[in-house]
């Protein structure tokens, strides 16, 4: 060999060395992270064309495949693209914090995290970061817009048009689902298809794959964005998709830093797993409110049903509700079984009319002449029953915010503790009125809607009250963040037994569990005892009537049948009187998604529990073994279950069982669901 050969061959064992090495390097370019226990493991890299993506493996089998990361930009390069990992951190968490209130009392936030940092191959070079925080039960990640590079030029706003983040799964499956961007916001009921027969979904969206496993998509902590909708984009790959604004063609606009709600993926080897999971709170903020303790849970009743029964009516006339003669002998109702607040709808101005579109009409000051709202802040005071305040916008939060502080200040004046407040409108249709005059008309999740709640949030927490919006903006856990926060609709309630066409289903509550109930407490509005609407009878029995306050969870819930009909049903009455809405723990026993669910709960303020069990359409008997009880303890288990003949079709929808029983931990209820059915248990602690 020559040395003129040398430098030659010395290049070809570079070479060699090169090619041999290139799948080395590109290894260590991912970045991983796994939950506690070792099941979920997340990996993070760029694929050939530098497209940042994740995917995601549940006990060494794939549930995600390649997922891209990105946004499109309203007024620059689409961040997508030229993209290489810069550097990653990782961390590690271990923590328990208590709830003020909730479905159970101590939250454990045990994660791993990793955030991985990405440069754009750019003049520009962009920076961004991802983050995620893996639980053993499933996963959060969003965004860090905390470079300055981000922005397009200094000091100029990030102007988002929509985001790229896909959720491509493996594997097919059956998904539960409601459409997104449509009229009715939320109000509709569930879909039951195949994964790869969705169409652009709101969040939660639940599903249930082949093997088994349950995933639930939803966002946490959306404060000042877009909601998230997820679309589907071919078979079974899924991508995000932001909520319009109608104000711009960008629908997010932030000024850096900032970062983006988290993106969860809720994993779950069964349906019970996916509402027990705390992923959502976990991903919140703390209490940034301090001591809450002015916010009690309660249940209430008001001057509501009967409007939808055609009884009462919201506008002023001859059959108008909110009138001080009515609304004192629902306080004396309420006073005499220990309800803790009377709801008044229709009590202020601007209901005449179709309100429906005529949302600059309400005052939120101003009383009609038949309700003397001073005086009922008296003798509900005098009763120990406060007022709960309405606030009905008809869907203009432009004129609600104008009046926002003077209603607020009122509210607080007559002693309001609790405010209903209502968007009634087209989904596209909230009228907000910008700093500069001029108007837009908003989609129900738009970050302006966003920004609107979290305001009305706020004020009333600086006078001590709570919140429950009905046609509300998604909750994603800022509960934990704004405990005053309490509950909200967000789903078809109760009301639509009333008159919705058709009315809720057998396998509504059975679902609700797993989808809209996943993203926080829903004042659905229970307690209908009569099992009768408008001219249409309730698809249930009596006794799922009484399952419902422990299905459905909120802090405050409503007993919401006219006073005579409790009077009627006295005996089936007892649980609504007595069951609290405060809870110590809260275990799913057994469940199929929109096919039957039981729960236990256990009184945040006594040793007693609750049981509440529904089923669809299909008669079913479960046998609970009591292994939650307190060992050495006796409780008496007053049991209301479906009669033998109880049907939700017919008149044997009343055939109820009430009876006692002596059971200790480890006993065993066998407990019959009919059709449309379910049960009710209180079991009362002894010595």
């Amino acid at each position: 060999m020559t040395t003129m050969a040398l430098p030659s061959l010395l290049r070809r064992l570079i070479l060699a060395a090169v090619l041999l090495l290139a799948p080395l390097v590109s290894a260590q370019a991912a970045e991983t992270v796994t939950s506690p226990d070792g099941r979920i493991v997340v990996t993070v890299d760029t694929n050939g064309e530098n497209r940042p993506f994740y995917r995601i493996e549940v006990a060494g089998k794939p549930l995600m495949t390649e997922s891209r990361l990105g946004f499109l930009m309203a007024d620059q390069d689409k961040l997508e693209r030229r993209l290489k990992i810069v550097s990653a951190a990782r961390a590690s968490h271990d923590s328990t914090w208590e709830q003020p209130w909730g479905e159970r009392r101590f939250v454990r936030d045990h994660h791993n995290a990793l955030t991985v940092r990405f440069e754009e191959d750019s003049a520009r070079k962009r920076k961004f970061g991802v983050v995620f925080r893996v639980f053993n039960d499933g996963i959060g990640f969003r965004y860090l817009f905390d470079d300055a590079s981000m922005a397009p030029e200094p000091d100029a706003a990030v102007r988002i048009a929509d985001e790229l983040t896909e959720f491509n799964f493996a594997s097919d499956g059956k998904a539960w689902w409601i459409p997104a961007g449509e009229w009715n916001r939320y109000e509709y009921l569930y879909e039951n298809t195949a994964v790869s027969g969705v169409g652009t979904a709101l969040t939660p969206l639940t599903f249930r794959f082949e093997d088994g496993t349950h995933v639930a998509l939803h966002e946490a902590a959306l404060v000042d964005f877009a909601g998230m909708f997820v679309k589907r984009v071919r078979g079974t790959h899924f991508r995000a998709t932001l909520a319009p604004s109608g104000s711009s063609a960008a629908r997010a606009v932030r000024d850096t830093p900032f970062v983006t709600p988290w993106r969860t993926i809720r994993i779950s080897p069964d349906a019970a797993g996916l509402a027990m999971s705390d992923i959502d709170l976990n991903l919140n903020e703390p209490n940034k409110l301090g001591d809450v303790s002015w916010f009690k849970p309660h249940k209430y009743v008001g001057v509501w049903w009967g409007m939808h029964l055609g009884k009462e009516s919201w506008e002023s006339g001859p059959k108008h509700g909110a009138t001080t003669a009515n609304v004192k002998k629902y306080i004396d109702f309420a006073a005499r079984h220990g309800f803790e607040g009377v709801l008044v709808e229709g009590w202020n101005v601007g209901w005449d009319g179709d309100w429906f579109f005529n949302g600059e009409l309400f005052s939120f000051t101003q009383a009609y002449p038949d309700y003397d709202f001073e005086e009922l802040a008296r003798y509900a005071a005098k009763k120990g029953v406060p007022i709960v305040g309405h606030h009905e916008t008809s869907g203009d939060i432009g004129n609600y915010e104008a009046q926002l502080e003077a209603a607020l200040d009122l509210m607080a004046a007559r002693g309001v503790k609790t405010i209903k407040t209502g968007y009634v409108t087209d989904a596209h249709n909230l009228r907000f009125r910008h700093a500069d005059g001029s108007e837009s008309r908003e989609h129900q999740e738009s970050q302006i809607t966003q920004r609107h709640h979290l305001r009305v949030v706020t004020e009333a927490a600086k006078r001590k009250i709570a919140i429950n919006p009905h046609e509300p903006v998604k909750d994603t856990g800022l509960r934990r963040t704004y405990p005053n926060w309490v509950s909200r609709e967000g789903a078809r309630g109760m009301e639509f037994n009333a008159w919705g066409a058709p009315p809720n289903g057998p396998s509504h509550v059975p679902t609700l569990v797993f989808t809209r109930m996943l993203s926080g407490p829903m004042d659905y509005t229970p307690g209908v005892l009569s099992l009768e609407g408008s001219g249409q009878p309730l698809q249930m029995t009596q006794a799922r009537a009484l399952a419902e306050y422990v299905l459905i969870y909120s802090p405050i819930q409503m007993a919401a049948d006219l006073p005579e009909h409790y009077e009627q049903h006295r005996a089936a009455f007892q649980f609504i009187k007595d069951v609290p809405a405060d809870w110590e723990d809260s275990r799913v026993l057994e469940a199929a998604v929109g096919e039957y669910v039981v729960i236990a709960r256990k009184d945040r303020n006594s040793a007693d529990w609750y049981l509440g069990g529904g089923t669809d359409e299909t008669g079913r008997t479960t046998s609970v073994k009591l292994d939650f009880l307190d060992p050495g303890k006796t409780y008496t288990a007053q049991i209301y279950r479906d009669g033998p003949n109880a049907h939700y079709v017919g008149p044997t929808k009343f055939d109820i069982a009430i009876e006692q029983r002596k059971v200790r931990k480890g006993d065993v209820l066998d407990l019959p669901m009919a059709p449309g059915g379910g049960f009710a248990v209180r079991l009362v602690a002894g010595n």
